[in-house]
């Protein structure tokens, strides 16, 4: 472990995923611990987890899973009464729970819309709503959001409930950070772009493609320019910089990650 989070006790929500491989959720959960964190692993799905916990568990690493509505204020104050009873504190906070529904303004419903932003905006605000008092106490610590390039770019489809709530997701994190960067707390954001985790062949081929994942993987790599979609290990490692000390002088701040999609004018 080259620990760069050693001694440090993260809390990853969504740290399960829909399929084997890199989601971002098991990535960040895997990498911190290989850097020294006690992880504890969040999600509404144990059975998410269970390769982020086998992968962490076969490096030598430290993991506890507990399962956890990220939407459900008593859930999520559960889950951080359940990770001081056992390492003690809470470090980091990774606000990870996600995920997109299509349609715009016409086309989705109301109820969707809703549930878009309870899923990908009020989640992040629970999670940090019952950490931060955890934080101010014991002198700090720090919360890594994560938004989307869709929260500040049109990002090829239309999801409007999704680009509104992680734009939120921006902003909440901002305004959070100023108003507690004088209790040792630093907020940040971490903005990926269109990666190429299990959730692309599980979910969004049925949305976009009619199941052709060939077909979807062709058209996002096609506005990368870079020429190739990341997974989440690529989230994971600016999540890592973010929590760690080394950004002892960041906060307010997002790194997108995106192969440089957001930065194309056409």
């Amino acid at each position: 472990m080259a620990g760069r989070l050693q001694g440090k006790v993260a809390i990853v929500s969504g740290a399960g995923c829909v399929g084997p491989g890199w989601g971002n959720g098991r990535a960040m959960a895997v990498i911190f611990a290989q850097e020294g964190a006690k992880v504890l692993a969040a999600d509404k799905n144990l059975d998410a987890m269970t390769e982020t916990l086998a992968r962490v568990r076969d490096g030598g690493g430290e993991i506890t899973a507990h399962q956890c509505d990220a939407t459900d204020s008593s859930e999520v104050a559960k889950l951080m009464a359940a990770c001081q009873a056992r390492y003690g504190r809470i470090d980091i906070l990774v606000n990870n729970v996600g995920g997109s529904a299509a349609g715009g303004v016409a086309e989705l419903s109301e109820e969707g819309f809703d549930a878009q932003m309870d899923y990908n905006l009020k989640s992040a605000f629970l999670g940090c709503k019952h950490a931060i008092p955890v934080m101010i106490a014991q002198g700090g610590g720090a919360i890594v959001n994560m938004a989307s390039a869709s929260g500040i770019r049109w990002s090829g489809a239309a999801q409007v409930g999704y680009a509104a709530s992680k734009a939120g997701v921006l902003q909440l994190s901002r305004v959070t950070a100023v108003q507690y960067a004088d209790k040792g707390i630093r907020v940040n954001t971490v903005v990926p772009g269109q990666l190429h985790t299990p959730m692309v062949e599980a979910r969004l081929a049925k949305q976009r493609s009619g199941g052709d994942v060939d077909a979807l993987l062709k058209t996002r790599v096609s506005r990368i320019p870079l020429g190739f979609m990341g997974d989440g290990r690529d989230t994971a490692y600016a999540a890592l910089y973010l929590a760690s000390d080394e950004a002892r002088f960041v906060t307010g701040a997002e790194i997108v990650v995106d192969g440089g999609m957001t930065a194309r004018c056409d």
